[in-house]
């Protein structure tokens, strides 16, 4: 499926990526807010910008994937697989990252409001000035 068939779908008021391959797919600006990703391939994506608030990306993986600047608000990351990613100033306010593995991540600046990282693995991980609670 190429991007203009998901775009199609997306704005057609599909949902349902799920188990889907992104894997190094040019998704800046990605309209996907409220999408079901969750145990897709999003592997080396570049999603700097894209709206995924609300989406479902439990399980997925997101290894060394460009989520600069992107919205993650409310997201749920459970068991995203996050290594190597590059959050850069991501919003990730009242994202779930329970049981994420983020080795390698960096999230400089990004936003950790309401970030829930329990059980996540965070050995090498950049984290923002203040943060976290599981510290």
């Amino acid at each position: 499926m190429n991007w203009n068939q998901i775009v199609e779908r997306y704005t057609a008021g599909d949902r349902d990526f799920h188990g889907m391959n992104f894997a190094e797919a040019k998704l800046g600006r990605a309209e996907l807010a409220d999408a079901d990703l969750s145990g897709s391939d999003l592997s080396r994506a570049a999603l700097g910008r894209a709206n995924l608030r609300h989406a479902n990306l439990s399980g997925a993986n997101l290894h060394g994937a460009d989520l600069c600047h992107a919205d993650l608000r409310d997201a749920d990351l459970r068991g995203a697989d996050l290594r190597g990613a590059i959050l850069l100033r991501a919003d990730l306010t009242g994202a779930n990252l329970e049981n994420a593995d983020l080795r390698w991540a960096s999230l400089t600046e990004a936003s950790p409001l309401d970030m829930d990282l329990s059980g996540a693995h965070l050995d090498r991980t950049i984290l923002p000035k203040g943060c976290c609670s599981n510290e």
